[in-house]
């Protein structure tokens, strides 16, 4: 569905869209140089994060492109294979994204929670492991999606009401009977989005808790303070990823849709590195060293 059919809009939205991915693209390249070229930066919550915005690239990446070709070429057109490849990748980062997102709200967890024992809980292993783990459970939501999804019968021309293929839509759009499939679709979505959910809810219950022992004041705003930019993130995607996974359950207006996921696929990927950097005294210290060795 193209995003506006008035022609003087279209250069502003090619403009728009095309500036908001290199500034997304670059943001998280920064944030990943950062991470890898500062030795003060070598921990567990910075590998986490270095992986989210490699994460994030591949997800912005799986819409973005194709959004701004269409603009440009007034051609809206995506073959049946392309629009499950699209839906594949983009489900795939999505729970990459997901599972990551836990991971590191159990990392301030141990490192909050149990400060003594966190350099043997978190070890180099157990770092990599964690986000193999994340890897091959998003390609398992990832093919278990495209498995439902090749079950239906589709109409050979079809207009998906939104920029890119996401489950819901192709769903809405079979004609064949998508009751049984709709079922399945969507316990496996909230498998793969209400467990991840649980265990970061877990978390920071187990950390607030923590905190709230914390006898001086200055203390518990340190506590806290490390764990602000992983739960403005958290709220962001979520509270959008919801709006997108379950829009056509919720009936909502295409429109309504859109708005979501744009705010779902392009400002969550474009926004978590500024929130990280602008929010974290670590990166900022980074990045001024980094600068200062350029120059």
């Amino acid at each position: 569905m193209r995003l506006s059919d008035d022609p003087e809009l279209q250069p502003l939205l090619f403009g728009l869209f095309l500036l908001v991915y290199l500034v997304t693209i670059l943001g998280n390249l920064l944030s990943i140089v950062v991470v890898r070229s500062d030795s003060h930066l070598q921990t567990p919550m910075y590998f986490f994060l270095s992986n989210l915005s490699l994460v994030d690239i591949g997800f912005i990446s799986t819409t973005i492109p194709k959004m701004i070709v269409d603009i440009q070429t007034q051609n809206t057109v995506i073959s049946y294979v392309d629009c499950l490849t699209q839906m594949s990748f983009f489900v795939h980062f999505a729970c990459m994204d997901d599972m990551l997102l836990t991971v590191m709200a159990y990392d301030r967890f141990v490192a909050i929670c149990h400060p003594l024992h966190y350099s043997v809980i978190m070890s180099p292993c157990l770092c990599g492991f964690l986000v193999l783990a994340s890897f091959l459970i998003g390609l398992l939501d990832s093919q278990l999606h495209n498995l439902i999804v090749l079950q239906l019968t589709c109409f050979k021309h079809v207009e998906i009401s939104n920029f890119f293929c996401g489950p819901s839509q192709l769903l809405s759009l079979a004609c064949s009977d998508t009751i049984s499939n709709n079922i399945v679709m969507y316990f496996v979505g909230a498998i793969f989005g209400f467990i991840p959910f649980l265990g970061i809810f877990f978390s920071y219950y187990k950390i607030i808790s923590s905190i709230l022992r914390v006898p001086s004041t200055s203390g518990k705003y340190k506590a806290f303070s490390t764990c602000g930019s992983h739960l403005l993130v958290v709220c962001l995607f979520y509270g959008t990823g919801l709006g997108v996974y379950f829009g056509s359950t919720l009936s909502l207006s295409p429109w309504k849709h859109v708005v979501a996921s744009i705010m779902y696929t392009i400002l969550t990927p474009m926004l978590n590195p500024f929130i990280y950097s602008l929010r974290n005294r670590d990166i900022k210290s980074a990045l001024w060293r980094l600068y200062s060795r350029l120059i």
